[in-house]
């Protein structure tokens, strides 16, 4: 694996466990950051995949995008387009006042995330975490 591509899925992981911490803490449980950690994890694992197969991408949010950047080379991957839709809204929609995210929302991001995670460790040739 090349060194930037260590460097994503580090920053991955450690959104990961803070949508773990989150989905686990009992008292006073942030849904909001859960979501927004559980896009970035998603949306850092598209960029590694990227940067380990050398393809170029911009600075952006928007996981559609990532993705059709990476389907010349994996048109397999498109079957994670519904998922990183869904995650795409955690963006930014509980980022700001006037929306927060509920339980279901935080549960729903969480498994998106666990999905979208499993498929590009193994697109990487990582090992299930």
């Amino acid at each position: 694996m090349k060194p930037l591509t260590a460097e994503w899925v580090s920053k991955a992981e450690g959104d990961y466990v803070c949508v773990s911490r989150e989905w686990r803490a009992r008292k006073s449980p942030n849904h909001d950051a859960l979501c927004f950690h559980a896009q970035q994890c998603a949306e850092k694992y598209l960029k590694a995949c990227l940067q380990e197969q050398g393809l170029p991408f911009e600075r952006t949010h928007n996981m559609s995008a990532l993705l059709d950047a990476l389907l010349p080379s994996d048109p397999m991957l498109d079957a994670l387009r519904p998922a990183l839709l869904q995650l795409n809204v955690y963006a930014v929609a509980f980022r700001y006042p006037g929306e927060s995210a509920t339980r279901n929302d935080a549960q729903n991001a969480r498994a998106l995330c666990v999905s979208v995670r499993s498929s590009l460790r193994q697109n990487l040739g990582l090992a299930p975490a």
